[in-house]
């Protein structure tokens, strides 16, 4: 894969993963209007985190870790690659069914050991029931994943980045539905999930088949190469754990807080916007491309995608981290604050997306960063570093939160993102050159922070002119688009002046489409 072909597949994903964002945001939108936070709100957060939580563990995460790099390898070499995968789906399918099972019979305990804050109040109960609902969406939506796996690592990225705009849609259009048609709008969202992993499996499924890859559901078979798969699989396994575990101590601090889960799930959404768009997505088209060039030992033509995947993630989140930061509440009060959302719980929210803005750049490298490893089919490497994150995160939470409250788990996500990128980069100078950043990468990178410091001081200025705007309520939309549009235009501008980036790279990105 060029350097110009690996750029489309990460603008063809990034375009769907923003529409999947920006459906997002808008479903929280709904949410925090038609129910608003607490008690209902903060149980939902939870039993929802629970499939999503096992997901990257043991789908995203651990599963394609390993089996992406072999699945690439063997479709590069025409080693029967649908064996592979066949005989991957049914391992993954008959996991899947044991931890659902015993997840529904022991919820209570479950939610227990995730928030235990909630215990003894009505939330504990709400969580139970919609737990029970929304678990079965673990068993879809990883299946799902595994056919993205498959149609990333043949260059097709569409369908795969396509997938998670569908359980978006699914539920904005159950929650409106049930709040015009009288009915219970928190009901149809915990129902509605599941039944979104349907669709979304059913997508990746009837796409890989199209693509001319049949993968067919049958008996599990711990062959040569499913041994090899977990080896390989449980070391990233225990790294994704640890990264859940990051978010399940956030969660148990925050549980002991009124409204605070809420929050932090409101503010993790709007920063997961511009993750989602740039991180995953080079992620997502960067670790196959890696894997196939390790295998027809480019180096240099590894060097080279590895650093201009990492200059498009500085180009594309380091003004956003600089926009979170600098005027969170603005964007927090025009999106969020209505209905059942009032000013105390926009400032709030603003104050965590602040926090989680001074991490941005360290969540996205990591996704940069962790491919060079997965590639090597190196999975040992990240836990390590992991773990030190988790320790981290868990002292710094739990510490602060007697001293500062609900918002020490914020502090400590930021804290522990830049202590793994500082020891991902550390880790990676043992492969050499392949693993280092070129010179362009090193010209631009400062290039790029100065010119997203212009735009700070654009938009500060801006929002200091439209001020009064923001609590008129005709014109705050107007005024928001017009302090993004502000930053953006300044940014360009900049950017390109200063030789941080050239528009062009895009455009001959955006006209080369993947398949």
């Amino acid at each position: 894969m060029k350097p110009i072909r690996l750029m489309s597949g990460i603008l063809t994903v990034g375009f769907w993963t923003l529409a999947s964002r920006v459906l997002g945001v808008a479903r929280e939108i709904i949410i925090l209007a038609l129910i608003g936070p607490g008690p209902l709100l903060d149980a939902f957060v939870a039993a929802f985190r629970l499939p999503n939580m096992f997901r990257r563990f043991f789908a995203e995460g651990a599963f394609n870790a390993a089996f992406v790099p072999m699945f690439s390898k063997k479709y590069e070499a025409g080693e029967d690659p649908e064996k592979f995968a066949r005989d991957a789906l049914n391992g993954l399918g008959f996991v899947l069914m044991g931890i659902t099972a015993v997840a529904l019979i022991f919820m209570p305990a479950l939610v227990y050991a995730t928030a235990s804050g909630f215990a003894g109040s009505d939330r504990f109960d709400l969580t139970v029931g919609f737990g029970r609902v929304m678990f079965p969406y673990i068993f879809f939506i990883s299946l799902a994943a595994l056919f993205s796996g498959v149609l990333n690592a043949t260059g097709r990225f569409a369908a795969a980045a396509a997938a998670p705009v569908l359980l978006n849609i699914l539920v904005i259009m159950a929650m409106v539905s049930a709040h015009y048609g009288g009915h219970d709008v928190i009901a149809a969202l915990v129902w509605t999930v599941p039944l979104a992993g349907v669709a979304q499996l059913g997508l990746t499924w009837y796409a890989a088949e199209k693509s001319g890859l049949h993968v067919r559901p049958g008996r599990p078979r711990l062959t040569p190469d499913m041994r090899r798969l977990l080896r390989i699989a449980i070391p990233a396994a225990l790294a994704g754990g640890v990264m859940q575990i990051n978010l399940l101590v956030g969660q148990q601090v925050a549980s002991n807080f009124d409204k605070a889960v809420g929050w932090l799930y409101a503010a993790d959404r709007l920063y997961q916007l511009p993750l989602g768009v740039v991180g995953i997505a080079v992620g997502i088209v960067l670790l196959p491309d890696l894997s196939r060039r390790l295998k027809a030992r480019d180096d240099i033509g590894g060097r080279e995608a590895f650093s201009r995947a990492g200059e498009l993630c500085l180009a594309l989140t380091v003004p956003c981290a600089v926009a979170l930061v600098l005027v969170p509440l603005p964007m927090v009060s025009v999106l969020f604050q209505r209905g059942a959302t009032g000013p105390d719980d926009s400032a709030a929210i603003a104050l965590a997306v602040a926090l989680y803005g001074l991490g941005l750049p360290a969540f996205v490298l990591q996704k940069v960063l962790q491919p060079l490893f997965f590639a090597r089919e190196d999975t040992r490497s990240p836990f390590r570093y992991a773990v030190w994150s988790m320790v981290a995160n868990a002292a710094i939470a739990i510490g602060l939160a007697p001293y500062i409250g609900w918002i020490a788990p914020a502090i400590a996500t930021t804290t522990a993102g830049w202590l793994m990128v500082v020891l991902l980069l550390i880790g990676g100078r043992k492969m050499g050159e392949v693993a280092q950043f070129d010179d362009r990468f090193r010209r631009r990178a400062w290039r790029i922070c100065l010119a997203s410091a212009i735009m700070g001081a654009a938009m500060w200025g801006t929002l200091l002119l439209l001020g009064p705007l923001f609590g008129m309520a005709g014109l705050r939309y107007l005024a928001l688009v017009l302090l993004l549009g502000v930053g953006g235009l300044v940014y360009a501008f900049a950017g390109q002046s200063l030789g941080a980036f050239k528009l062009s790279d895009f455009g001959n990105a955006l006209r080369r489409k993947p398949r």
